[in-house]
């Protein structure tokens, strides 16, 4: 029996080449931290923390995130190994045998894609959702793999290497029938930005 999964969203960069905080970034409507939360939240993960970081206030002014536990990474200049740091600690005070990864910037990812992943929630699991064979986001950490990940997500590769050494046990999980799993680096990678 499992305690659980609960949802690391990564959304504290500044977005330098999409020209705005990605948090910020729009799409149908709604920001993205808006629909990454909402996604794991309707993926059933629970509780969600949100690490923050490049426009902070803004974001806090502006999102709708509900009960989600909203954690600044005074770092997040040093990359996204620094938030997911930060994000696994803040979940180390609930109870969950895992957590689901989602970076802010993955818009096409589908709550059917995290509840998909979940159900190999346990802890001792490392698992991806794979999009036409290739792995992408997002991860799902058993709690017995936090200590080793955190030691290893440093600068901007966060959880990378730790399953590249894992990879013998790793689940891929194929996704590509429910979600797009395209990160959107630029606005011209899903023709969607910020509203003018």
């Amino acid at each position: 029996m499992t305690g659980g999964v609960g949802g690391v969203l990564l959304a504290a960069g500044a977005g330098r080449r999409y020209g705005l905080p990605k948090a910020l970034a729009v799409a149908d409507g709604r920001l993205f931290v808006e629909i990454a939360h909402r996604t794991l939240t309707d993926g059933g993960c629970d509780p969600v923390v949100v690490v923050l970081g490049a426009a902070v206030d803004e974001v806090r002014a502006t999102a709708d995130l509900g009960t989600a536990i909203l954690v600044v990474n005074q770092d997040w200049r040093t990359g996204m190994g620094s938030s997911l740091r930060r994000g696994l600690d803040a979940l180390r005070q609930s109870s969950v045998s895992a957590a689901m990864v989602l970076l802010v910037d993955t818009p096409g990812i589908t709550a059917a894609a995290v509840a998909r992943l979940s159900t190999h929630a346990h802890e001792q699991v490392i698992a991806v959702a794979t999009y036409h064979g290739r792995r992408g986001h997002p991860v799902l950490l058993g709690r017995g793999h936090w200590d080793g990940v955190a030691r290893m997500a440093v600068a901007d590769v966060g959880a990378r290497p730790y399953l590249t050494t894992h990879a013998t046990t790793l689940i891929g999980v194929a996704c590509d029938d429910l979600a797009d799993g395209v990160d959107v680096d630029e606005p011209a990678d899903r023709q969607v930005g910020c509203d003018a």
